[in-house]
């Protein structure tokens, strides 16, 4: 990461139907605006919406520090134990997957936070595909932000043609 203020914000959409991901990530370094928003979800929690420390197993959270927010209140026990098992265990890995590939720098990750929000469908189902779809969204999204993708170029190319899995134009 370069300078003091600077955070990256990225974003990736992996899979297909209600077993698909999608992570919006904000990267930035102690002391700055990211750090304000992380402190604030971590300590004002809403019904359906329970920020919390991703970690890879109890007891070790990853690096750098992560606050999983979830986009989609818990709707029913399945759906919060995909959230909270699966979906969280993609982001943490996805997340040391960014920093074993360079896309974090090891040497800086005790120096920054993420912030990683993060949709599971209600609806979702497969636990393998949940936590697949996450570790891949998580890594991209990452590599997005630190690669300020996408393009200005890109967006401009299709801004005439919206889709999203919930409008095909």
């Amino acid at each position: 990461m370069t300078g003091e203020g600077a955070s990256q914000i990225g974003e990736a959409f992996v899979g297909l139907g209600s077993d698909a991901a999608h992570v919006n990530t904000i990267l930035g370094r102690k002391g700055g605006s990211v750090e304000v928003a992380f402190a604030t979800a971590l300590a004002t929690p809403r019904p359906g919406h329970v920020a919390f420390l991703t970690v890879i197993r109890p007891g070790l959270p990853v690096k750098p520090f992560t606050l999983f927010v979830n986009k989609a209140g818990l709707s029913s026990p399945r759906h919060s134990q995909l959230t909270w098992g699966a979906a969280q265990a993609g982001v943490a890995s996805g997340v040391l997957g960014a920093v074993a590939g360079g896309v974090i720098a090891r040497d800086e990750v005790d120096d920054l936070l993420l912030i990683a929000a993060v949709w599971v469908d209600p609806q979702a189902e497969d636990e393998t595909a949940i936590y697949e779809h996450n570790r891949q969204a998580t890594q991209q999204a990452l590599l997005n932000g630190a690669r300020r993708l996408p393009s200005l170029d890109d967006l401009l190319s299709v801004a005439d043609e919206p889709k999203n899995p919930f409008y095909q134009g």
